[in-house]
C-alpha cells in the first residue's frame, strides 16, 4: 500500500512496496491536495519523496486507487512511521547480536551497529536504480510528523471547544473584565473584610464594595458577611436565587469598584484552553487538594474544603459551618456538613478495598462496595450526627478544658444510603439477640491510621447494632451523592442517635466481639466525669463510653454579640435534637435571662417514628424584648425538652467535665439592642 500526497500545484511524491520485495516509483498528480491510497497484497507502502512523471487524477482511481480522507492517511502515516522505525531497529538489533556478540571488540561495537542500521535503512530507501534516499526521506517523516501533530491538536483544540488565553476586552456582562475601571490584587481584596476597612468581595472578574449594602441584604448581614474578602460564587452556588438572576445583579453590578488585576485573573484562568464545562459544586472542592509541600507530612493529600468552613484544627482538619446557614437548610449541604477527623484522611485504592465482617464464633466474609450494593436491600435516613464536643466552648466559660473548641455548629443533618448493619449481620450467622452467646459489642475500623499503623475504631452495643428499628446503615452516598473523602469515603457507619465519635468513617471492618473496641478513642476518651476531677486523678476505665446524646438546642441567629435594630421585638432561630431517637416536643425561648419563657414553631420536624427520630428538628419564635431595653444588652436563651420530658440544665457548672463532652446546659446569647438614630419612643 503507497501513501501519496500534493497540493495545488505541487505533485504528489511516493512509493510502495508490494509483494514479493519488488519497490518501484509510482507517480501522480493532486490537486486541491486530495490524497490516494492504493492496495497491497501483503506489504504497506512507505512515504518517501523522489520525482517521477505524473499521473492524472483519473487515472489514478481507473488503477484501483481509492479516495481517503486527511485523517486517515494521518493514522495510517503515524503507524508506518512506527512500524518501519520498529522494524529497522529489531532488524538491525537482531543482526548487531549475531554479527558482533561474543567476538566483536568494545570499541568496535558502535561502528558495526551503525553500520548495520545504515544497511537496514537503505533497503527502505533504496530506488531500483539503486539510488538512495535517506535524507528525503528523513525529510518527508520530520513533515509528516509536524503536520500530524499540528492536526492532531488543532482537531482536539476544535473538539474541547478550546478558549483562548484571556484577551481583557471590554466585557459589559454582570462579572466580566471592565477597561474603564481601576484593577486589584486578591490579596489586596482580602484585607476588607469589616466595615471599618469596607467590605468588598469578588464576583467573576469584578471587584464590589458591599459596605452600604450589608443591612439591606434580603438573607441579613451575617450572611453575606461570609464572603467578606473573597469570592461569593462559592456561597452563591448554595442557593439556587442567585443562579443566573438579573434581580440580583440589578443589585450588585451598582456596587462594582474595579477588577481583579490581570494578574491574578491569568493565574486562575491559565487552565481555560482545555475547558468544555464546569465540575459539580462536589467536585470541585474535593478535587481542590493542597499542595504537598513536603512529602513526610502526612496530611500533605487532604482534600479541599469549603471556604466557609471555620476550622478548629487544621491537622487533623476539623471545622464547622457559620451557625447562620445551619437554619437554612433542614437537610444540610454536604459542602457546610461539619468536618471531624481524628488522624490524616486516608486514600483509598477501590481497586483495593474490601470491607471485612465477621465476629468471634461467627463466619467471616469479605465485600466490594459493589458486593455490598448487588446482595443488600438499599436502605435510606435522614439522621443528624453530633459530635460529642458540640458546644465545648461554652463550657469552657466555667473552666479550662483540653480539647478543640467548637462552637454550636458541630452539629449536621443528612440523607444517607446504605445497608443496614444488621443484614450483614444475619448473612454471617448473627440475626438473633437471644443467640448470642457472649458477644456484646460490634467493632467498628476505619482505614485512618496514627503514626503506629494503629486505626481508628469505635464500638456499639450490640443490641443497637441488631435491632432493625435501630435503623445502623453503612452509607455509601450522603444527599444523593458518593460520600466525600472528609465524609469517610467509600463507606461509614450511621449509628443513628449515637454520637459521632462511633459513627467510624472509610469503615474497612464489622467485628462482633464480647468486649468494646480496644481504640484509644473508645477507652481513654468521649467519657464523661464528675466536675472535681481533673488530669492527675481521672482514671478512664472507671467511666463508660458515651452512646447516645442528651438533649440539646442553640439559638443560631441572631449572633452572640449583634446589634439589634429593634427594642420590641426580635426573631430567634435555631436547631434542637435528642440521641437515642427521642423526638423533641417543644423548645422555650428567653429574651430576660430566663425570667419568663415563650414557646417557639416547630418549623421543620421529623416524622419518623416512636423512639427513631434520628433527625434535628428546627425552631423558630418572635418574642417581645423587656422594657427599657434601648441601648442595653439583652441576653436570649433557649432550651428544648424530648419525648421522654428530658430538658436541658441551666448552667454548665454542675457538671463540667474535663473533656468537654455532653455540653447541653442553656444556650445563651448576647445582643445589644440600637434602633437607628432619631427613632423615638
Amino acid at each position: 500500500m503507497g501513501f501519496y500526497g500534493g497540493g495545488e500545484t505541487s505533485r504528489g511524491w511516493g512509493w510502495c512496496s508490494p509483494p514479493r520485495g519488488r519497490r518501484f516509483p509510482v507517480s501522480r498528480s493532486f490537486r486541491s491536495g486530495v490524497l490516494f491510497v492504493s492496495g497491497g497484497e501483503t506489504s504497506p507502502g512507505v512515504v518517501v519523496a523522489f520525482p517521477t512523471h505524473g499521473m492524472s487524477r483519473e487515472a489514478v482511481h481507473r488503477s484501483g486507487h481509492r479516495e481517503v480522507s486527511r485523517s486517515e492517511v494521518s493514522k495510517m502515516a503515524a503507524v508506518r512511521c512506527v512500524l518501519t522505525c520498529g522494524r529497522v531497529f529489531t532488524q538491525s538489533a537482531a543482526s548487531y547480536s549475531t554479527r558482533s556478540a561474543g567476538k566483536t571488540p568494545l570499541s568496535q561495537k558502535w561502528t558495526v551497529l551503525q553500520q548495520t542500521v545504515r544497511q537496514r535503512t537503505r533497503r527502505y530507501t533504496t530506488g531500483p536504480a539503486g539510488r538512495t534516499y535517506v535524507w528525503p526521506a528523513t525529510a518527508v517523516g520530520i513533515a509528516c510528523g509536524l503536520t500530524v501533530g499540528t492536526a492532531f491538536y488543532l482537531n482536539q483544540r476544535e473538539k474541547l471547544g478550546a478558549k483562548s488565553a484571556p484577551t481583557f476586552e471590554h466585557d459589559p456582562t454582570p462579572g466580566g473584565f471592565r477597561t474603564n475601571l481601576p484593577e486589584f490584587s486578591l490579596e489586596e481584596v482580602a484585607k476588607h473584610k469589616t466595615k471599618g476597612d469596607r467590605v468588598w468581595i469578588t464576583y467573576k472578574s469584578g471587584v464590589y464594595d458591599i459596605t452600604e449594602f450589608l443591612e439591606s441584604h434580603p438573607g441579613g448581614a451575617s450572611k453575606i458577611m461570609l464572603a467578606a474578602g473573597g469570592s461569593v460564587e462559592p456561597f452563591w452556588a448554595m442557593y439556587a436565587v442567585h443562579k443566573e438572576n438579573p434581580e440580583v445583579f440589578e443589585l450588585l453590578e451598582p456596587l462594582r469598584i474595579g477588577n481583579i488585576s490581570r494578574k491574578d485573573l491569568i493565574e486562575m484562568q491559565q487552565l481555560e484552553p482545555l475547558r468544555i464545562g464546569n465540575i459539580s459544586r462536589k467536585d470541585l472542592i474535593e478535587m481542590q487538594q493542597t499542595k504537598k509541600a513536603d512529602p513526610n507530612d502526612p496530611f500533605a493529600s487532604e482534600p479541599g474544603r469549603h471556604p466557609a468552613l471555620a476550622p478548629s484544627s487544621k491537622k487533623p482538619f476539623n471545622a464547622e459551618p457559620p451557625a447562620e446557614l445551619l437554619v437554612d437548610n433542614y437537610i444540610t449541604p454536604n459542602e457546610l456538613f461539619f468536618v471531624r477527623n481524628h488522624l490524616p484522611v486516608p486514600q483509598v485504592d477501590m481497586k483495593k478495598y474490601v470491607l471485612t465482617v465477621g465476629g468471634e464464633g461467627l463466619k467471616k466474609h469479605s465485600f466490594t462496595l459493589d458486593e455490598l450494593k448487588e446482595k443488600f436491600k438499599h436502605r435510606k435516613m435522614v439522621a443528624t450526627i453530633q459530635c460529642a464536643g458540640n458546644r465545648r466552648s461554652n463550657m469552657m466559660e466555667v473552666k479550662k478544658i483540653k480539647g478543640l473548641s467548637w462552637g454550636i455548629a458541630a452539629i449536621s443533618n443528612a440523607e444517607w444510603t446504605g445497608v443496614y448493619l444488621s443484614d450483614l449481620l444475619a448473612h454471617v450467622g448473627l440475626s438473633d439477640p437471644e443467640e448470642r452467646g457472649e458477644l456484646k459489642h460490634v467493632q467498628f475500623e476505619g482505614l485512618d491510621l496514627d503514626p503506629e499503623k494503629a486505626p481508628y475504631g469505635g464500638s456499639i452495643p450490640i443490641e443497637k447494632a441488631l435491632d432493625r428499628s435501630g435503623d445502623v446503615l453503612l452509607a455509601w452516598d450522603m444527599n444523593g451523592e458518593p460520600l466525600s473523602r472528609d465524609h469517610g469515603f467509600p463507606l461509614r457507619v450511621i449509628a443513628p442517635g449515637i454520637i459521632g465519635a462511633r459513627q467510624v468513617k472509610w469503615l474497612s471492618k464489622v467485628w462482633a466481639s464480647p468486649d468494646e473496641s480496644p481504640s484509644h478513642w473508645q477507652q481513654n476518651d468521649y467519657k464523661g466525669f464528675a466536675p472535681q476531677i481533673d488530669w492527675d486523678s481521672v482514671d478512664f476505665k472507671k467511666s463508660p463510653a458515651i452512646q447516645e446524646y442528651p438533649v440539646q438546642s442553640a439559638i443560631c441567629e441572631p449572633k452572640d454579640g449583634a446589634v439589634w435594630d429593634d427594642d420590641e421585638e426580635v426573631t430567634v432561630k435555631g436547631y434542637a435534637y435528642s440521641g437515642g431517637g427521642r423526638e423533641i416536643i417543644r423548645v422555650d425561648v428567653s429574651a430576660d435571662g430566663g425570667k419568663t419563657w415563650h414557646p417557639t414553631e416547630l418549623v421543620a420536624k421529623p416524622d419518623q417514628g416512636y423512639n427513631r427520630t434520628w433527625a434535628w428538628t428546627l425552631w423558630e419564635a418572635t418574642l417581645p424584648l423587656p422594657k427599657e431595653a434601648k441601648g442595653k444588652q439583652v441576653e436570649l436563651c433557649a432550651k428544648a425538652v424530648d419525648s421522654a420530658y428530658n430538658t436541658q440544665p441551666e448552667s454548665f457548672k454542675p457538671y463540667w467535665n474535663l473533656r468537654g463532652v455532653v455540653a447541653n446546659a442553656w444556650h445563651r446569647v448576647h445582643i445589644k439592642v440600637e434602633p437607628p438614630e432619631g427613632d423615638d419612643d
